[in-house]
């Protein structure tokens, strides 16, 4: 990846490339593959190579991913990567005007739906990944009494106790630690709600 920093996405256009639903599937296809080509993905998506290579090209054009150096000897093949090492998405960048609201709104939505599906695919999946990743997998809800200060302490909390978990996950596996190591999915949400 060209950049170890979360890229912050600031501006409608960017958004919108990248909240398509195959668009985003294809990012995060990418970014735990760290480079694939166009070929690779669309056997992952199950849609024509054509298509995939049209849509990394616009994710491209908003410098969402770029291209890899070449992994294999086939120099036809073109091979992509994320540019950053993820992106962020603030409220706080889309609140200035109506049709910047209504893109974040319905980007949030669409992010939820496919991490949704994600969860449901395991669910449905459980049985065969067998007792140790079973026990491991949770789910949980926690009913805080908290202010706004003291959620954003948390989300910095949680954030810097996955990014290390993340480094030393990446670090065993560059060591050649990979027995038993798999892509884990972790969702986060924290907002407040009133009965």
């Amino acid at each position: 990846m060209a950049s170890k920093e979360n890229r912050r996405i600031t501006d409608v256009g960017t958004l919108k490339a990248l909240a398509h639903p195959l668009r985003l599937k294809l990012y995060r296809l990418l970014f735990v593959a760290e480079a694939a080509t166009a070929s690779h993905l669309a056997e992952q998506v199950d849609e024509a190579v054509s298509l995939v290579s049209y849509h990394l090209r616009k994710l491209a054009e908003h410098g969402l991913v770029e291209e890899a150096e070449p992994r294999s000897a086939d120099g036809r093949e073109r091979w992509w990567q994320p540019s950053s090492d993820g992106v962020s998405i603030r409220d706080e960048d889309f609140q200035d005007a109506p049709e910047k609201v209504a893109a974040h709104l319905a980007a949030s939505r669409m992010f939820l739906e496919q991490r949704a599906e994600m969860y449901r695919r395991y669910l449905d999946e459980r049985a065969h990944w067998g007792p140790e990743w079973s026990e491991a997998a949770h789910d949980s809800e926690s009913l805080l009494r908290l202010t706004a200060a003291e959620l954003a302490e948390l989300k910095k909390d949680l954030h810097d106790l996955l990014k290390r978990y993340d480094e030393q996950g990446r670090a065993h596996e560059a060591a050649g630690d990979t027995e038993g190591r798999e892509h884990v999915a972790l969702h986060v949400y924290g907002f407040p709600f009133r009965v």
